[in-house]
């Protein structure tokens, strides 16, 4: 394994200055294992962090961050989240919640009034299709929870999915846009009575934020969530002098080689990945600035004593921040919000629930890879991923730039389910950090 980095604070943010890395033997396997799957044949590069009791235990980065393989992968390298983002956004909503200004039990038209009177498919074509009234209007609660009923590719859904797609909400310039084109298709089901998992309730969010804020939603994070937990680079877009910590975004082509990625954000690395600033998927952040995110919600809304992240940004100040959210507030974010439905799970695993912005996992023996009860996390499209285990006291963040073709020769094969048995068997093993 290349040699490690640490990073040292300046007013600019984060430099690096070399110094030789350390091994700690309970973190060996987890080590090796991404050694192994970042070298010619795997993935180009990754960066895992591990924080325990509220300090950074582990922090690496492995192989490349370009196609070349000529620049060894930074532990501050920039990454796309794509759906990393929906807890962030969900967070914002729920500061606004705090200060009374949203209802999460309201009907959304109460902020978003071309929202009313909501059409569900009944039957017929994308050519003719049959409408019926919606039984109930979407909540706030219901986009928290992708229960809203926006087609989500689940079966049944092509006829609402094909006429959403004809007033394509992507192809709006701002949020406003993206809302009211959305408002012109009917649901494919009916509020609250199933999971969806579709980026249309996390982008309504986002505008819901917008109107009840009176800010940019951009704006709105940067002061509310970025400055206060000083994450420093993650944003819609990446500043020209920072992009060439931009890790390169790969794909696997017909003939099982890993190939940049044809779309627009590996052809302009930093440029917005949206139009509009997208609550769904658009943000770019490193793996410091994500876990500053992530120990605040395992805290309880605090943000983390500054000497636990000296590893990020060679601050020592002593003390915990101030709250970005309440407790009780993180304790329902973290919470299944499903007990509406029958199973209580979402759409992908049968051990899992979904709280506000990620998944919970609440039954341990029925899900598809080893976890703790209770749980907490979601990944990237991107091979991005990351998760909070309050038994434990431990976040685990790893962050690789591929996007997967599922049943495609040669793809590398995906390295979440070993990474989390890795990476929390080694902070079970580890003396506790002074």
């Amino acid at each position: 394994m290349q040699a490690s980095t640490d990073i040292v604070g300046g007013p600019s943010g984060p430099t690096l200055s070399a110094q030789p890395s350390t091994n700690p033997s309970p973190y060996a396997a987890l080590h090796a294992f991404l050694d192994r799957s970042t070298r010619p044949g795997g993935y180009l590069g990754a960066v895992s962090l591990i924080v325990h009791n509220g300090k950074i235990v582990d922090f690496q980065a492995y192989g490349q961050r370009d196609l070349a393989r000529r620049a060894p992968m930074r532990r501050d390298a920039i990454f796309r989240i794509y759906s990393m983002s929906k807890t962030i956004t969900s967070a914002a909503v729920m500061q606004l919640a705090e200060r009374g200004l949203i209802d999460v039990e309201a009907p959304i038209q109460r902020y978003l009034p071309e929202l009313a009177d909501r059409q569900v498919v009944a039957g017929g074509t994308a050519a003719a299709p049959r409408l019926r009234p919606a039984q109930r209007p979407i909540t706030v609660r219901h986009l928290l929870t992708h229960t809203a009923g926006f087609a989500a590719g689940l079966p049944g859904d092509e006829t609402a999915a094909a006429l959403t797609q004809g007033h394509d909400p992507h192809a709006a310039r701002d949020l406003a846009g993206f809302v009211a084109r959305l408002a012109q298709a009917p649901l494919a089901a009916d509020p609250g009575t199933r999971f969806g998992y579709d980026g249309a309730a996390t982008e309504t969010l986002a505008r819901l934020v917008e109107v009840v804020s009176g800010q940019t939603f951009d704006a709105y994070l940067r002061e509310h969530l970025f400055a206060p937990l000083q994450m420093r680079d993650t944003g819609f877009a990446v500043p020209a002098s920072e992009r060439k910590r931009i890790a390169d975004l790969t794909t696997t082509g017909d003939d099982g080689r890993l190939r940049l990625d044809d779309g627009p954000s590996q052809r302009e690395p930093g440029a917005p990945l949206n139009a509009y600033p997208s609550g769904a998927g658009g943000l770019y952040s490193t793996a410091c600035d994500y876990a500053r995110f992530a120990q605040m919600l395992l805290d309880g809304g605090r943000i983390a004593e500054r000497s636990g992240f000296a590893q990020c940004d060679g601050k020592r100040a002593r003390g915990p921040g101030p709250r970005v959210l309440r407790a009780d507030t993180v304790a329902a974010m973290l919470r299944n919000q499903l007990s509406m439905l029958d199973p209580p799970v979402h759409q992908f695993d049968p051990g899992e629930g979904f709280g506000f912005g990620g998944a919970v996992v609440i039954d341990p023996a029925k899900r598809s890879a080893p976890a703790s009860l209770g749980q907490f996390g979601w990944p990237g499209a991107a091979s991005t991923t990351y998760a909070i285990d309050p038994l434990r006291k431990t976040v685990a963040i790893a962050l690789l730039q591929h996007l997967p073709r599922t049943g495609a020769a040669g793809d590398p094969p995906r390295l979440s389910r070993d990474f989390y048995r890795l990476a929390f068997a080694a902070a079970d093993a580890a003396p506790s950090p002074p």
